[in-house]
């Protein structure tokens, strides 16, 4: 058992540990039995991946690369490498992902649709422009998404803020009230997957609320429920220095871990989940003073409250077979890393396993892959070797975990202890 920032996790599980398989050649460890190659490198800044059912991986890029916003990889001799590599997409983003065989983009202001013909790696023509009309925004623009089993797409929208002050990001200056940003922003809306030419104002139901930034999200087949990863908010210390220190900053708030439910309110820009009390606590601008409890029976409480600023950026649960028992349903996070915590080092740059039990998290969580960062200490993220952003799983039942800083994609299978 070791403990970050007051939580606890568990290093391993079945009695595994972590260890430094191939972490010379492949910049990352992974537990015992388990082992990671690059399956492709120097591709761009990369974000979510999706995998086809033939085994096609499709990479978003956050900034187009030989003018294309999207990477196509295949392995076509099978040896774990992809040899086939090519570009398309006239647009950059983050969310990626295929639903009935065909391939839907989101970019900052709108999500897209590619459609293939039979197996070809390359789409067949333009994309199809699918949502629109989602507010302009600088900060968290990025739009990932999610299908369930119903034909329904669901679609984060960040917060265009840290938490809705007055005068943004400024020393002492109070909330708005109410948190405009909650209107169109903030939040998970759901839209219909098949369904051409929508925009957010006309078709999107707001699903959930009060979500600063989800990057990460995907549907649990067998809870039949949404689950998310949300950033939580910065600068207390910065801001509040009458009621924070350096040191609680770097510790506070909790990154939140939830099930979703329809019309659920998940406590931004009012509140923030305090892993040290065990509770929802009011946030500086709104009246709070690191202590005060917030209003109960409005917010919900996370299933899991991760250590501060690790940065939650994908999610995927695990539906292949090839892993251990231990892993069948349960989810993998991946975190690309703090910015927030000095004077502490910087932290998180890793993916974790979440076990799942009857379609709900047991609690108990573990490093899966570390080592991104490269240094044992780092107070930059900009010197990070590597940042996770992306995780999939491939039909076979190997896992993808993709980086932002080089774009490398590692593939990660289970070759037995």
């Amino acid at each position: 058992m070791k403990s970050i920032g007051g939580f606890s996790l568990i290093l391993g599980l079945a009695g595994w540990t972590v260890s430094a398989l191939a972490a010379d050649e492949t910049g990352i460890t992974v537990p015992q039995g388990f082992t990671a190659t690059v399956f492709a490198d120097n591709l761009g800044r990369g974000r979510h991946m999706a995998v086809r059912s033939d085994g096609a991986v499709y990479l978003a890029l956050r900034r187009k690369s030989d003018g294309s916003g999207i990477v196509a990889l295949r392995d076509s001799d099978g040896d774990g490498e992809a040899d086939v590599i090519r570009r398309f997409g006239d647009i950059e983003g983050t969310g990626i992902g295929f639903y009935k065989g065909q391939l839907y983009f989101g970019s900052d202001d709108a999500i897209w649709r590619f459609s293939f013909a039979g197996s070809d790696l390359m789409p067949s023509g333009d994309p199809e422009l699918m949502i629109s009309d989602f507010p302009e925004q600088r900060q968290h623009a990025v739009k990932p998404f999610t299908f369930d089993e119903a034909g329904n797409l669901y679609v984060s929208i960040g917060a265009p803020s840290n938490a809705c002050q007055v005068k943004m990001r400024t020393k002492g200056s109070p909330g708005q009230v109410p948190c405009q940003q909650l209107e169109r922003q903030s939040g998970i809306w759901r839209f219909s997957a098949d369904v051409p030419g929508q925009t957010q104002e006309a078709d999107g139901h707001r699903y959930a609320t009060g979500t600063r930034n989800a990057m990460a999200l995907d549907w649990n087949f067998e809870a039949g429920a949404l689950f998310f990863g949300t950033h939580g908010r910065d600068q207390l210390s910065a801001f509040w220095p009458d009621f924070y220190s350096d040191e609680d900053n770097a510790d506070l708030p909790s990154e939140e871990f939830h099930q979703a439910a329809d019309g659920g309110n998940y406590g931004w820009p009012y509140t923030y989940w305090n892993h040290r009390q065990d509770k929802r606590i009011t946030a500086p601008e709104y009246g709070g003073d690191g202590k005060t409890e917030a209003t109960q029976g409005i917010y919900t409480d996370p299933a899991i409250g991760f250590p501060a600023h690790w940065a939650p950026n994908d999610l995927v649960f695990y539906t292949g077979g090839a892993f251990p028992e231990t892993y069948h349903g349960g989810a993998f996070l991946a975190f690309h890393g703090s910015w927030n915590r000095a004077p502490l080092p910087q932290a998180g740059f890793n993916v974790v396993f979440i076990p799942f039990e009857n379609g709900a998290p047991t609690g108990d969580w573990s490093v899966f892959a570390d080592g991104f960062a490269g240094a044992e200490e780092l107070a930059n993220p900009r010197n990070a070797r590597f940042r996770p952003t992306g995780v999939a799983v491939g039909p076979d039942g190997a896992l993808y975990i993709s980086d932002s800083m080089k774009g490398r994609v590692w593939r990660i299978t289970y070759e037995g202890s």
